[in-house]
């Protein structure tokens, strides 16, 4: 089926979807009407009220769902592979473009105005009350408080361009200042730290292949390498070795109320897909890096964050494995979604795993399928089927 065709056909569903649901929730007879806009999207009227939004992208468009019920309240058309993360406030998310990052208010269902324009919009970066936005295009990193976005107007926020620009990630600290990666577009090398005036105050190229972040409790803040991981703590760099002269750590995921980072591990650089099957767990005070096998292999999707700072992993086994930060050892494994393999295309779905504080958001997209499960029971809360399956997945953060 031709593409444009195909995503007209997807859309059709999924506004026939939101009009369903208006009728469950109200127990009216309105149905939802498409809104065009200036920019070409379109979208359906707000069909109902949504609780702690969650947003996830389709072939061709952003669905917004209830976070209690998962009905889908609103499907928003919007060409281009898009990427999703929480903006940092109760409303917005963060939403990764083609043209740029743009700001979607789940709550009020409506893509915004505020826009940060250029071309391959990267990492998006929340803590100490700030949001990090790291355009690998061009290299500028913008830094704004989402409770500013609020205002309906672009947030004033600090700004800074990298020397040359290459795919990186920035964060800021809680008292300013900003780590934000070195590299070209052919090679990456490490980070620097600017102060509050964006004047360089640390630097260390020792990590080849930087990628991905975390802070933990302790504002620690990590970055990962192909040989290891590198840490900022305390106004100083520490690199930690992998055990393997080629041990790369790519992605990393944080918790306030734990000193130990999760990431994943890899350890061969010629494959074209490595399915690794352990994760690191980084303890950022003894600064020690510990291996732990899963039996079961995962994608940069899968790795979360517990309430209690647990390390959660969504193995293609099809289970949540939830991991003792502190001893390594793997508590449970909670039943989410069938057996699953990575594709070879990063950009292809596969289940995802979404965490906000004591609930899991599984996707299934070969069932076309999301899951809300309670993480301290084990037990789905609720699961809903939608009309195309789901590739990214978000939500808002703040004030759930």
């Amino acid at each position: 089926m031709n593409k444009s065709i195909r995503s007209r056909a997807l859309m059709g569903a999924a506004l026939a979807l939101a009009a369903s649901t208006v009728l469950t929730a109200c127990g009216e007879g309105d149905s939802s009407s498409a809104d065009a806009k200036a920019d070409g999207t379109t979208s359906a009227t707000p069909a109902a009220a949504v609780r702690n939004p969650l947003v996830a992208t389709f072939d061709g468009g952003l669905y917004i769902l209830d976070g209690e019920s998962l009905k889908l309240a609103k499907a928003i058309e919007l060409p281009g592979f898009n990427r999703v993360n929480p903006a940092g406030d109760e409303d917005h998310v963060i939403v990764s473009t083609d043209s740029g990052f743009r700001v979607l208010n789940a709550t009020g269902q409506t893509l915004t105005d505020i826009e940060y324009k250029g071309v391959k919009p990267g990492h998006v970066v929340r803590h100490a009350g700030k949001t990090v936005l790291f355009t690998d295009g061009t290299g500028e990193v913008n830094v704004f408080d989402p409770a500013d976005l609020g205002r309906g107007k672009k947030p004033e926020g600090r700004t800074y361009t990298s020397a040359e620009a290459h795919h990186g990630v920035a964060i800021e600290l809680a008292n300013g200042e900003l780590l934000s990666t070195l590299g070209t577009e052919e090679k990456r090398t490490g980070a620097l730290v600017l102060d509050e005036n964006n004047k360089e105050i640390a630097r260390n190229e020792n990590c080849p292949g930087v990628h991905g972040e975390a802070a933990a409790k302790t504002e620690a803040v990590a970055v990962g390498c192909e040989d290891g991981i590198l840490i900022y703590k305390d106004g100083k760099f520490t690199k930690i070795d992998a055990p393997d002269d080629y041990g790369r750590i790519g992605n990393q995921a944080g918790s306030d109320t734990s000193p130990i980072l999760l990431g994943d591990y890899k350890t061969d650089p010629e494959a074209e897909l490595e399915r690794p099957t352990r994760v690191s767990l980084i303890d950022t005070e003894k600064m020690k890096l510990r291996l732990v096998d899963l039996g079961t292999s995962y994608s940069f999707r899968s790795l979360a964050r517990g309430p209690h700072g647990e390390a959660l992993v969504l193995g293609t086994d099809g289970a949540i494995h939830v991991i003792d930060q502190n001893t390594g050892k793997i508590e449970k494994k909670i039943p989410a979604v069938g057996e699953w393999q990575e594709p070879l295309d990063w950009q292809q779905a596969r289940p995802t795993l979404f965490v906000r504080d004591h609930t899991a958001y599984v996707s299934d997209p070969g069932k076309k399928a999301l899951h809300a499960i309670d993480l301290d029971t084990g037990k789905k809360i609720t699961s809903v089927t939608l009309p195309d399956g789901i590739n990214e997945l978000s939500g808002v953060v703040a004030g759930h």
